[in-house]
This record gives structure tokens, C-alpha cells and sequence, in this order.
């Protein structure tokens, strides 16, 4: 296993992991997404199924040796974080106009 690779990619998925399950259980959503998010709950969901990615892709990427079961791991791994990525789509483009979060301006 390559420590270099897996180290940053596990924190990484850790810190997205982290703001998806705040999105998710409050709505709260980082200050430099607000403005673009209108649906923070479908938002963190997908950022959980990124961070679910990324592990998978550390997972068959770096830890599984047998070729077959690697290229077939790290494509279904594609797959999901297309499937995050749509998903995260998906909360800034549907959903009502979220109230506050933005700068007043007097």
C-alpha cells in the first residue's frame, strides 16, 4: 500500500464526509457554497457518496492486489462518484431559494 496516496486521500474524504453529514443533518453548508446551494440536504448527501468514493477508490486502488477484482473495484468506484457528483448537482440547481446564508446589503 503506498501511505503517501492514502494518507491525504482518507483526510480528504474525511473532511468532505464531514461537511456533507452537517449538510445533511442542519443544512449548514460551507460560507463559499452557500451562495450556489438551494437544497442542502440533497447537497450532503451527495458529498457523503463523494467521500463513500473516494474510500472505495483507495480501497480496490491501493489495497486490493488481483487485477480482475481492482480494475472492476475502481470502475464501479467511478461509477458512485459520478452518481455524488450528480447528486450535488442536483441540491445546488433544485430546491426553494435558500433564506439567509448571504451578505445584507444596507
Amino acid at each position: 500500500m503506498k501511505l503517501y496516496l492514502a494518507v491525504p486521500l482518507v483526510l480528504f474524504a474525511l473532511l468532505i464526509a464531514a461537511s456533507g453529514v452537517a449538510a445533511v443533518t442542519s443544512g449548514w453548508v460551507l460560507p463559499m457554497n452557500r451562495r450556489h446551494v438551494r437544497a442542502p440536504r440533497i447537497y450532503g448527501w451527495g458529498q457523503l457518496t463523494v467521500a463513500f468514493a473516494l474510500c472505495w477508490q483507495m480501497v480496490f486502488g491501493l489495497m486490493i492486489s488481483d487485477s480482475g477484482a481492482r480494475t472492476s473495484g475502481t470502475l464501479i468506484g467511478a461509477a458512485i462518484l459520478l452518481a455524488g457528483l450528480i447528486l450535488m448537482m442536483a441540491g445546488q440547481l433544485t430546491g426553494g431559494n435558500r433564506k439567509g446564508g448571504g451578505s445584507s446589503a444596507q
